[in-house]
């Protein structure tokens, strides 16, 4: 059975920084491009950033800078490094795995998904 889990969310002010974690079991993580997707309240889902067995990474462009995508695939885990944190992004971060992803910021080509993680920022 394949899971991901993520974790590390949580609330911070303004300015800060958090690390989001996503820790797959069931799957060999290396085969897979894995993805963060972020849903804000009254919002569709964005895509965050990927990145590939290979360690090439993809973000949005409006995250470009402050995010940053890494993997341990000996620890079966991806983070997600987040600085300089903004109120706007608040949002439930999921993370996601597809086997054979040519479409990177789209959702179809995921086929595991986490349950989320709640980031909050304040301002």
């Amino acid at each position: 059975q394949v899971q991901l889990v993520e974790s590390g969310g949580g609330l911070v002010q303004a300015g800060g920084s958090l690390r989001l974690s996503c820790a797959a079991s069931g799957l060999t993580f290396s085969d897979y491009v894995v993805a963060w997707f972020r849903l804000a309240p009254g919002k569709e889902r964005e895509f965050v950033a990927a990145i590939r067995w290979s360690s090439s990474t993809y973000y949005a462009d409006s995250l470009k800078g402050r995010f940053t995508i890494s993997r341990d695939n000996a620890e079966n885990t991806v983070y997600l490094e987040m600085n300089s944190l903004k109120p706007e992004d608040t949002a439930v971060y999921s993370c996601a795995a597809g086997f054979r992803v040519y479409s990177i910021s789209s959702e179809a080509p995921y086929n595991y998904w986490g349950q989320g993680t709640q980031v909050t920022v304040s301002s």
